[in-house]
């Protein structure tokens, strides 16, 4: 049988933490746990015309995630929302770990690229993209205009 712990995650990060260091991680830690740091982890692969970009978001639905195209920065946003209502009949309860919240990562990628451009697909948890390689166009080079006369 499963019983809530008087300790945190891990005893010994109680006993030997210091406060101070804490404190920049504790939110995300308490959204998702130990493991925090391995949320929203990336693979970036370069082909000749694209890259191939996955993103691991466990535990999300594709309605719950969200791309946006802001100034040439492609953002990944990914929101969960977990209500405690204790009117329903799964019965009391005595621990939950899954907490509401949103992540968001950012990924520069040129403002020659548009959101058409972009393919999105999600499959088990993996968010997939192919952003095409375009080159912005290049600054016309400095050109002397000569005066008659």
């Amino acid at each position: 049988m499963l019983r809530p712990s008087i300790f945190g995650e891990n005893l010994f990060d109680d006993w030997f933490s210091f406060p101070e260091l804490r404190k920049f991680d504790q939110a995300e830690r308490k959204l998702y746990g130990r493991h925090s740091d391995q949320i929203m982890k990336t693979d970036v692969h370069e082909q000749t015309d694209h890259y191939d970009v996955d993103i691991d978001l466990p535990g999300f639905d594709k309605s719950e995630i969200n791309l946006e195209l802001d100034n040439g920065y492609l953002v990944v946003g990914a929101s969960k929302n977990i209500e405690n209502s204790s009117d329903d009949n799964k019965g009391k309860l005595l621990m939950q770990e899954r907490y509401s919240g949103s992540m968001q990562r950012s990924f520069y990628i040129g403002d020659a690229v548009t959101e058409e451009d972009i393919k999105a697909s999600f499959k088990d948890g993996v968010l997939s993209l192919n952003i095409p390689k375009k080159t912005e166009k290049p600054i016309p080079e400095k050109k002397q205009i000569y005066i008659e006369g």
